[in-house]
């Protein structure tokens, strides 16, 4: 099968490659998907799983990727609840193969299914972002009605679901971005909009919730902004900069079925839009995946299309 690899940490762009690989066989507990589309997360350059095994040893040309949606190819002994054929979508395990490839082998467990009435490019979108906005605002930052949420790259992947979660949820948004992010954010529904070149996040007054997508410096300006008993939820790992008199917590997101189905049903009935910037083929992926790349939205690849 073709595949994504990843060859060499240090060399960026020319560190990716296709590849041809052994299409891989379910274990116990698993299902191997035939993946439709693949999304992508850009910090997966540095995140450790991509290049050294749970014991700590380093892996060698591990396939990238980790969020998708596809169909059903094959069933592991053992496994439940799903079915060959069945459109499905979820987040592949981090120390295993990934999904940038024609097939992927996944514990049944993580796997959510896909209704025929999303398209396949749409549902590998959705995972990786839209559980971290979920699972960040109301398991980790504790989200309530009426609360206030400091949503950082407000206009982002990840950013523009925290934004419209919360104000379906009765939070009111500060959204946050460069100058040129202002109007995207506003249309994701974000009440107010500061520049983070120029405007001084003291101006919110005080929020309950700041989610941080950034980190260094962007995270110390913010700690100093959460109310006492409020909550700073950080994706960027071990959080430096802590409120003074509030929580801070860092996360790894986790593939959780019901989440993905809260998700992917607000996507059908209209109350949360995927921001999918960039789509290419996997023929045509290299130049799409450059981690020195500004993205806006989610990069999203058509294995099959």
């Amino acid at each position: 099968m073709k595949a994504i690899i990843a060859t060499d940490q240090n060399a960026e762009a020319a560190g990716i490659t296709l590849a041809e690989r052994r299409e891989p066989a379910p274990a116990i507990n698993d299902v191997v998907v035939r993946v439709h589309a693949s999304g992508f997360a850009p910090a997966e350059w540095e995140w450790p799983s991509t290049w050294v095994d749970r014991a700590g040893h380093e892996r060698t040309e591990a396939v990238i990727g980790h969020e998708f949606a596809g169909v059903v190819s094959s069933l592991g002994y053992g496994t439940t609840g799903l079915s060959l054929g069945q459109r499905v979508f979820g987040i592949t395990d981090w120390h295993r193969d990934g999904t940038l490839a024609e097939y992927t082998a996944v514990e049944a467990r993580n796997l959510a299914p896909l209704p025929g009435d999303v398209d396949f490019t749409v549902g590998a979108s959705l995972p990786i972002s839209g559980l971290t906005a979920w699972q960040g605002l109301f398991q980790h930052g504790r989200l309530r009605a009426g609360q206030s949420v400091l949503a950082h790259g407000a206009a982002g992947a990840v950013g523009s679901v925290v934004t419209q979660l919360a104000r379906e949820f009765g939070a009111y948004v500060i959204g946050t971005g460069r100058a040129a992010d202002r109007q995207a954010a506003l249309d994701f529904g974000a009440n107010d909009f500061l520049d983070l070149d120029r405007d001084d996040l003291t101006d919110t007054g005080g929020v309950d919730v700041v989610f941080d997508v950034i980190g260094g410096d962007v995270q110390r300006r913010s700690a100093s902004v959460v109310r006492p008993g409020g909550t700073l939820v950080s994706v960027v790992g071990p959080v430096e900069y802590r409120p003074a008199d509030g929580l801070a917590i860092d996360f790894v997101v986790e593939s959780v079925p019901g989440q993905l189905t809260e998700i992917v049903d607000r996507v059908r009935d209209g109350r949360l839009r995927t921001h999918i910037g960039t789509v290419a083929t996997l023929d045509d992926a290299l130049p799409a995946l450059n981690p020195t790349r500004r993205r806006r939205g989610k990069t999203v690849i058509q294995v099959r299309h």
